[in-house]
């Protein structure tokens, strides 16, 4: 879990980086079956990392420091 500001950016940062090798795989890929199977540990990467980001996001700066 995200536990500060600091890390949250190092979590944006790393979802941009693999949206950005998603988007140049599938300008590369040119058969659907293999596009899906090179992105798909991608894809499931960014979505857990937007998970954590969201439930960040969604405490209070107090609550976070409560849970600490």
């Amino acid at each position: 879990m995200i536990a500060n500001d600091l890390e949250l950016k190092a979590s944006l940062e790393r979802i941009r980086h693999l949206q950005s090798q998603v988007a140049h795989l599938r300008q590369l890929e040119t058969d659907p079956t293999n596009y899906h199977l090179s992105v798909s540990g991608f894809l499931e990467e960014i979505d857990r990392m937007q998970l954590e980001v969201r439930e960040y996001l969604s405490l209070h700066p107090g609550e976070l420091k409560a849970s600490a």
